[in-house]
């Protein structure tokens, strides 16, 4: 049976949309790991929401327990609200970030996770950890392209 694991994940929009980036520190044990990625043209929710998969699709065994801290009220609310399994009801009409919606629903039954909101920017170390890392990705360079966002928005 695989450690529980607590994660930590951020996401950022430098204009929202504009450049972006995500944050994550997975913690298990006395194991530690840091991710992060920048992306040229996105929204923070993208971000916010794509942490949170890379997270998920990061851990390596089927079934581990994961709490994961989140400062999105976004992305928190529609897991633990059940919002989004009615999104999917109802065939995500109107809704928005619908690639990374499914994507996340694909990973998320595979393992044991709860969420839990915590308030940004409020010395919370790893939360802030994840911020940092997550700004740094959507100043760096060699940004990647959200193909999707891009797609959809014109960009």
């Amino acid at each position: 049976m695989a450690a529980p694991v607590t994660i930590y994940t951020d996401g950022a929009a430098k204009g929202n949309p504009g450049r972006g980036g995500y944050g994550i520190v997975l913690l298990s044990g006395p194991h530690r790991k840091e991710l992060s990625e920048g992306f040229r043209m996105t929204t923070n929710n993208r971000m916010e929401l794509l942490s949170v998969i890379i997270a998920l699709e990061t851990l390596k065994f089927p079934g581990t327990q994961a709490k994961i801290f989140s400062d999105s009220k976004y992305v928190v609310d529609a897991v633990e609200k059940g919002w989004v399994f009615n999104w999917q009801k109802k065939g995500f009409k109107g809704k928005k970030n619908v690639d990374l919606w499914q994507r996340f629903l694909r990973i998320y039954p595979k393992h044991k996770v709860t969420f839990q909101w915590v308030k940004g920017h409020a010395n919370i170390p790893e939360n802030e950890r994840c911020d940092q890392l997550a700004v740094a990705a959507a100043e760096g360079y060699e940004l990647k392209i959200d193909a999707v966002y891009e797609k959809e928005s014109g960009n």
